[in-house]
């Protein structure tokens, strides 16, 4: 499957706990990644300082659905559901 135009949701909805250039602690969930570009595609795809974790996000029918805003609720969801909470 090929990501969707203007989408991006897969940089913006999960949060991303490695190092980048400018985060050195990652970012939050559901702030977009600075690393994105005018038509939300990734401006380090491809280069070593991209976070491994963003290269394993594949895109799928399920995680993508029939629209930016499904993707978004989809890995939010996900986010929410294995973020750690503080005891």
């Amino acid at each position: 499957m090929e990501c969707r135009p203007h989408c991006g949701a897969c940089c913006t909805a999960p949060s991303i706990s490695s190092p980048m250039p400018g985060l050195p602690n990652g970012k939050p969930a559901g702030m977009p990644c600075p690393h994105l570009d005018e038509a939300r595609r990734c401006r380090l795809f491809g280069k070593p300082e991209r976070p491994a974790v963003c290269g394993s996000l594949r895109p799928s029918a399920e995680m993508c659905g029939n629209s930016r805003e499904a993707a978004m609720r989809w890995i939010g969801d996900l986010e929410a559901a294995t973020a750690i909470v503080a005891v």
